[in-house]
């Protein structure tokens, strides 16, 4: 009965917008995942890319692959479909995946050009606090030493943001 339902409401629907639909669905019940970015192109080649609370596995990319295909009327539309997880090389887009990453080094770019290495230390839905040591020149006497240092930023300020793995 519920397949039935399914054809029906998804009938007026875009391609897009039916995998989009889908994806809530799936997503829905697996609140641990979260859908970075979704791309159809032309010939209805579907890219998804996820990240997780906990990362990612295998195992999740080919449940959410397996999902999304039983989902959508294979004779209907000539689809394939590529699920990955982002990776670690990947920029930071979601408020979560601030929040998923606080205590570890990111790198910063920020819209005024400005490049920040420091350790993600808060976020919240506005911004973003990063802390970092650096070596100053002394106010009193020749010399540097080591200063703490923080900044607040807003995300309307971050170009870009990293995350950068120490081995």
């Amino acid at each position: 009965m519920r397949h039935a339902w399914r054809a029906s409401f998804y009938k007026n629907m875009t391609f897009k917008e039916e995998v989009s639909k889908l994806l809530e669905e799936i997503l829905a019940d697996r609140l641990d995942l979260f859908l970075i970015d979704l791309k159809i192109d032309d010939s209805y080649k579907i890219n998804i890319v996820l990240d997780g609370d906990n990362g990612v596995t295998l195992q999740d990319c080919v449940d959410v692959s397996r999902a999304v295909e039983a989902g959508l009327d294979a004779e209907k539309y000539d689809f394939s479909i590529e699920v990955a997880s982002a990776g670690l090389s990947s920029s930071l887009k979601l408020v979560r995946q601030y929040k998923k990453n606080i205590g570890r080094n990111l790198k910063v770019k920020t819209i005024s050009s400005q490049e920040i290495e420091a350790v993600l230390t808060a976020a919240d839905e506005k911004g973003v606090t990063l802390e970092w040591k650096a070596r100053e020149a002394k106010k009193i006497g020749k010399g540097k030493e080591t200063v703490e240092k923080s900044v607040n930023l807003l995300y309307s300020e971050i170009k870009e943001a990293t995350v950068i793995v120490l081995f």
